[in-house]
């Protein structure tokens, strides 16, 4: 599939001079879904306003923000939670429908400061990078965890084949099993915007002994 030659994104990515304040301006996908730092994300995209989008992000090399939707839906107007992830593509193809369809690998997490409505439909947001979680080791009594995730994530396939493997790493372990078990959308939002990854993975054994 040819990628349009296409002007770049008004508002454009701006990092602060002062690194620490890490603000940037970036187009935003609502979706009903919440990605996790590392984890994938499939779409198929056919409206208008996001394949401009998906287009300059892959000729720019630049990000978007996912947020999950709170009320409305993803075709249409939707107000959205305030804590998202960056997703940068990794991946597209044309399906035989002609829709373009993409993987992208979830970055940071985010606060949104605020949003600003472009002509087209697209939305521009001005958002905070939160934190990075520290990375930290797989507790004991959890060890039990990783041959189990090891192996859903074998049966999954083609969407985690080229994922960088971090079983040692406990918040890793905890986003991966969030975002493939039936949890309420609405939980892996709290989650994703929750630090204490400890109770992420204590959560976690509850759900698989249910």
């Amino acid at each position: 599939m040819r990628i349009p030659k296409l002007s770049p994104l008004r508002a454009g990515i701006f990092l602060s001079s002062d690194y620490t304040s890490r603000i940037m301006q970036i187009p935003l996908f609502p979706l009903n879904t919440v990605l996790f730092p590392g984890g994938p994300l499939p779409l198929r995209v056919f409206e208008a306003r996001y394949l401009d989008m998906i287009s300059r992000c892959m000729k720019e090399d630049a990000p978007f923000g996912v947020l999950l939707i709170r009320d409305g839906h993803e075709a249409g107007p939707a107000t959205t939670h305030n804590v998202g992830t960056l997703a940068r593509v990794t991946d597209w193809y044309q399906g035989s429908d002609g829709l373009l369809g993409i993987t992208a690998i979830g970055g940071e997490r985010f606060q949104l400061r605020s949003v600003e409505r472009q002509i087209d439909g697209l939305n521009m947001g001005e958002v905070e990078l939160l934190p990075a979680i520290q990375p930290m080791a797989l507790p004991d009594e959890h060890q039990s965890l990783r041959p189990i995730l090891e192996s859903v994530l074998n049966d999954l396939g083609r969407l985690y084949e080229g994922l960088e493997r971090q079983y040692d790493d406990a918040a890793w372990v905890a986003w991966r099993f969030v975002e493939i078990l039936p949890i309420d959308l609405e939980e892996k939002q709290t989650l994703l915007e929750n630090d204490d990854i400890p109770a992420c993975l204590r959560r976690i054994e509850e759900v698989l002994r249910q």
